[in-house]
């Protein structure tokens, strides 16, 4: 007897944009009924319908707000509700959320938390989604495990939700929450929908995992420093992970980590542009970029943590003792260049600033060094690409374009995989350094 050809899974993820209004809804049935192929959808909560419109998760958190104050929240509340109402008028849906709100009511009345407030937008979003494609209905509170310490627990989930969704075809699992073993609703962090379909592309050994946005796919650059920036076409996790650490905000930056185990490739696409290819995602390829950088990302609000001592380098646990010193006082450092009598630790300013004389009194009480000086208002720039490491003088050409468009480097730090440069320069150089790099890789090659 011949052996049936298994069915290709593709888990399919969808943002607040795309699920913001009927209209929208209606875009991303239609995305999914053009391939049988994408069989599980993770829908996140109703995104703006306007720029000057609120998100559906920002009104939650407002609404529960008051509700923890002991004030009245019932016309926050039925303001929610009638965004719900309408899309389900919109789509035409027999449907009533009814004993959902009362539900949600009578945990606000008994203070259930802000986690569980946030994550009633899912929920109510994954409830509507699963009736108009008629799919079933997976809650994630059922399917995603917490520890009670809030940590995801990753093994328990992929093994529980592999159960769950090996009897079904077709389903529907909400982003963004899952819940711990005392049933407390837990959440990821801010764009945690991103994770969930990572999680669910895992459990179901997924060919590929579908990330619609109202973007298609990533761009080298930010568009709102760099006008019409070209777009990836592949991107590997590794590059992808120092981008998004950087700032770019595509996709969640944890939502690589469940995929990457299980070599799943992720496909970054447009919900208003379905036909565009968007960005591949994947562990490795073979693929050349067109350019010899993948992308370029920063983030501002950093200080330099500059450490001098004569003969540092031959001083056994010199590194160490001044590591301790930010340990004593919860900083993570986010990096460390040095030289033969120095040391720079580069940390997050607004983390830092209030706790810096405590750190450096840490320093002299521990490390005993000759001067300590603080330098504020920094950015750091990160170029990526897997093409880096083949091309000579790529160091050469970044400082070539900075000081041509009159940017002063503060410092550079370039890992051993030659994976990617970090550069700092000042606040105010941020964007024209970005500028300056992206012409001199990017425009000079079109």
């Amino acid at each position: 007897m011949a052996e049936v050809e298994e069915k290709m899974r593709k888990v399919v993820k969808f943002g607040g944009s795309s699920l913001a209004s009927a209209e929208q809804f209606k875009k991303v049935a239609a995305i999914i009924s053009a391939d049988a192929e994408r069989r599980f959808v993770i829908p996140s909560a109703p995104g703006k319908r306007f720029s000057k419109d609120t998100k559906v998760t920002d009104m939650l958190y407002a609404c529960y707000a008051l509700a923890e104050e002991d004030k009245d929240y019932k016309a926050a509340l039925k303001d929610i509700k009638v965004r719900y109402e309408e899309i389900i008028t919109g789509l035409g849906l027999m449907l009533s959320l009814d004993s959902e709100f009362k539900k949600i009511d009578d945990n606000f009345k008994n203070k259930a938390g802000k986690e569980y407030a946030a994550s009633r937008g899912e929920y109510l979003n994954g409830i509507i989604m699963a009736h108009y494609l008629k799919f079933t209905f997976v809650d994630a509170a059922e399917a995603i495990c917490f520890k009670e310490n809030g940590d995801f627990d990753s093994e328990k989930t992929n093994e529980l939700l592999s159960a769950k969704l090996a009897k079904l075809d077709n389903a529907v699992v909400p982003g963004f929450y899952g819940a711990d073993n005392t049933g407390k609703v837990r959440t990821f962090s801010r764009g945690g929908s991103d994770i969930t379909g990572s999680i669910v592309a895992r459990a179901v050994k997924a060919d590929v995992y579908e990330n619609w946005t109202d973007v298609s796919g990533f761009m080298v650059a930010d568009p709102r420093i760099i006008d019409n920036p070209v777009s990836i076409e592949t991107i590997t996790y590794k590059e992808l992970r120092e981008l998004s650490y950087m700032g770019a905000s595509v996709l969640h930056e944890d939502a690589i980590f469940p995929v990457r185990r299980e070599g799943i490739p992720i496909n970054i696409k447009n919900t208003n542009a379905p036909d565009d290819k968007g960005t591949w995602i994947v562990e490795s390829t073979c693929q050349k970029s067109n350019y010899i950088i993948t992308g370029i990302a920063g983030k501002r609000g950093f200080c330099a943590i500059n450490i001098e001592k004569d003969m540092m380098n031959s001083e056994v646990g010199f590194g160490r003792k001044v590591l301790q010193a930010f340990e004593e006082n919860e900083i993570s450092f986010e990096h460390m260049p040095s030289g033969i009598d120095t040391m720079t630790l580069v940390v997050h300013q607004d983390e830092f600033m209030h706790k810096e004389q405590k750190v450096v009194g840490g320093i002299h009480r521990l490390a005993n060094p000759d001067a300590i000086d603080i330098e504020s208002d920094l950015a750091l720039i990160a170029v990526v690409g897997r093409g880096m490491k083949s091309q000579r003088g790529t160091s050469g050409r970044i400082f070539s374009a900075l000081a041509h468009a009159n940017v002063n480097v503060k410092m550079i730090d370039q890992g051993s995989s030659e994976l990617n440069i970090i550069i700092g320069v000042r606040n105010e150089d941020f964007e024209d350094a970005i500028k300056a790099i992206y012409d001199i890789f990017v425009m000079t090659q079109l």
